[in-house]
């Protein structure tokens, strides 16, 4: 028998610690994207603080290594050069990190939020209101971050435009814009639709 502690996204699936039954086959696929992207969010999180650290460092090597009393180890601090990639790329993740975390902060419904009025409203009033605001953000992603974003990209990559020191492509980079926008219209659709059918099964897990 398979072990599903060993597989978390497949006990997200089939073995959620949310007492929501039933859950719709819309909002276990909901809650699976909402734990790869932070299972990814967690990875590019990690190595952020690795490029940085190292970034920090390699800058002190040379100086450690004048001050080491141990020649063999002066040597192979003398190998270590600053890194000329790792400043580069720290932003680069950054700027990923960002955007998949502010999808990943509409799908729990974390974004500051002024809601004086809707926490006076109840029932259909109160549904009513949190469709509008799907749609504005349904709205505001697609036009700005899909539409936008991919024609950017789409941009970047038919000028062969690369990034100074790792030459990678920049298109690359500013694919994040319009991936982040279809999650975001993504968790909005399926919020949309659980307020709808008068459920909120459909929120974070």
């Amino acid at each position: 028998m398979v072990n599903l502690r060993l597989f978390p996204i497949l006990r997200e699936v089939f073995m959620s610690d949310v007492a929501v039954s039933p859950r719709s086959p819309l909002a276990r696929l909901a809650a699976v994207v909402r734990l790869v992207n932070g299972y990814v969010l967690t990875v590019l999180a990690f190595a952020l603080v690795v490029c940085v650290v190292w970034q920090v460092l390699s800058r002190y090597t040379q100086v450690w290594a004048n001050k080491m009393p141990l020649e063999f180890l002066a040597n192979l601090l003398r190998l270590i050069k600053p890194s000329t990639v790792t400043d580069e790329l720290a932003r680069f993740m950054f700027m990923w990190v960002g955007l998949l975390g502010a999808a990943q902060a509409s799908a729990y419904k974390q974004h500051l939020a002024i809601d004086l009025l809707a926490m006076k409203l109840q029932g259909g009033a109160k549904r009513a209101l949190n469709v509008v605001i799907e749609c504005c953000i349904i709205a505001f992603a697609a036009l700005v971050m899909i539409k936008g974003g991919w024609a950017l990209a789409a941009k970047t990559f038919a000028n062969d435009q690369v990034t100074p020191a790792l030459q990678w492509p920049m298109g690359y980079v500013y694919l994040v814009v319009p991936l982040a926008g279809a999650l975001m219209v993504f968790f909005a659709v399926v919020e949309i639709i659980h307020e709808l059918s008068g459920r909120n099964e459909g929120g974070a897990a």
